[in-house]
This record gives structure tokens, sequence and C-alpha cells, in this order.
């Protein structure tokens, strides 16, 4: 199944053939429009020349932050996201030989997958769970327990970026996000 996210399907290649790409649209996620956070690596690609994550490691860390914030910028927090973005690639070289794809593919169960996704940089709980739920709805990597691990993001509908497969999907991701942050407004604070 193609990965159609961005709205882009420049940017959304990339995601589908780079796990490390996927990976870091995922990481740049925050505080950020989804679409915007997933075309993030084509903005590496069109400015760097590659999302090798070797290469990024390896890059100058000034001159990787003046690139990722050169207009438009990789994130609304440029330099924060870059330098976390050179991080999480020295891990990914570091740890997995430059292969993201064998956080997954390497992960004995559900339970181990989230564990390895949250040792990532920039990725706590709620971020990793909606990572697993991602690989699992769009690229078939269902783990033994992934379910599990992820809550209702394994469900059907549409609470986050793995259920978006489209522009209307990705409006009622939204939709169902600012209904949550609603009631969330409304609940009684708990003492």
């Amino acid at each position: 199944m193609p990965i159609r996210i961005t709205g882009d399907p420049a940017a959304d290649k990339i995601l589908e053939e780079s796990p490390f790409a996927l990976l870091a649209g995922m990481m740049l996620d925050q505080q950020y429009p989804m679409e915007h956070a997933f075309r993030g690596p084509a903005k590496v690609v069109d400015r760097f020349g590659t999302f090798d994550p070797a290469a990024i490691a390896a890059a100058d860390p000034e001159e990787f932050a003046a690139m990722a914030a050169t207009t438009p910028a990789i994130h609304r927090f440029p330099g924060s996201m870059s330098a976390r973005l050179q991080e999480l690639a020295r891990l990914v070289e570091e740890t997995y030989d430059g292969d993201a794809s064998r956080i997954w593919s390497e992960a004995v169960d559900g339970r181990d997958l989230l564990k390895r996704v949250m040792a990532l940089p920039g990725f706590g709980k709620q971020k990793a769970q909606i990572f697993v739920a991602l690989l699992a709805k769009q690229l078939g990597v269902r783990v033994a327990g992934w379910q599990e691990v992820v809550g209702d993001y394994a469900l059907d509908g549409h609470r986050s970026v793995a259920d978006v497969v489209d522009a209307e999907s990705l409006q009622k991701v939204r939709d169902y996000k600012q209904q949550a942050k609603a009631a969330a407004k409304v609940r009684p604070a708990d003492h």
C-alpha cells in the first residue's frame, strides 16, 4: 500500500522508499501540521542531496541547521529539530548500521518494538504507539501483540497519522484531534 500522508507524491515516495525518512517524519510530527512534518525528509533531500543516516549524522551541525531553516523550513523549530534529526541519524547509524527498518524487523514482539521506538530521540510513549500503529496499518509490520501496545491507535477510525491515506482521512484525523482537545478542556481537572 503506498504511503499518502503529505499530499505531495514526491515527498510520499521518499517516505515509502526510506525507512529512515518515515521514522524522521514521525519524529518531526510535533507542534507542526503532520503533513508538513512528513514533508521534512523531502526538503532535506532537495537541499542536502540525500537522506542517508550516515551523511546526516556526519554533517556539520551549523551547516545542517542552516539548511533545515531555509524557507520553507523542515519544522516550526528548525534549529532544535535539525539537531534532533542528526541525533536520530547517529543512533540509527551506530545501533542499526544505518538501516532504520531493523528497528521493527528485528523486534521480537509489540512490547519490544514499542521499547525500541521509545529509545529514539523525540519519541515519547504516545508518539511511539502511533508509529507502531503506522507501521502495522500502512506497512503491514504486525509483530505479535502490536495491538495491545498501541491501544486505541489499533482501532479502525481516524485517530492519528497511522490512519492517514489521503486528504479526506487527513481531515478526519484533524477533526478527531480537535474534538479530543475540546473534550479535554471540558473535563473537570483531576485532583
